[in-house]
């Protein structure tokens, strides 16, 4: 597992923010970036493939303004730099249809808040297969 993997974490509160960045932290990650929205993270998406050094996973909420993380994925997915990119959608969103909807959109994982440590680290277990 590649620990020094640039990580982008979208969400519109700013304490899930800090939260699920702490939890990064805890399992590994050091390189971890946060944006407000899907708005602000598809523009620093595009910055760092400028710079030929491209976000390698993407943990994403779904519910916020501007831009969902819905929209960003659908936008993550149509890029030729990001397309196959791991995109983990974290949501208050349950509802089998809005599984089924983020799975067909392109989402590599779904996890749905409240939700632990352990939980987190097993979904990128699984995305990562390590």
């Amino acid at each position: 597992m590649n620990f020094e993997m640039k990580v982008l974490v979208i969400d519109d509160m700013p304490t899930m923010v800090k939260i699920i960045s702490r939890m990064l932290q805890n399992i590994g990650f050091k390189n971890i970036k946060t944006a407000k929205d899907g708005k602000e993270a598809w523009q620093m998406l595009q910055e760092a493939t400028e710079r030929k050094d491209p976000y390698q996973f993407i943990v994403s909420d779904w519910n916020m303004p501007n831009m969902t993380g819905l929209e960003l994925l659908k936008l993550v997915r149509a890029s030729t730099d990001y397309a196959k990119t791991p995109f983990l959608m974290i949501t208050a969103e349950s509802e089998k249809e809005q599984v089924v909807v983020a799975i067909s959109a392109g989402v590599t994982n779904y996890i749905a808040k409240p939700f632990t440590p352990p939980t987190l680290e097993e979904k990128i277990r699984k995305i990562f297969k390590f």
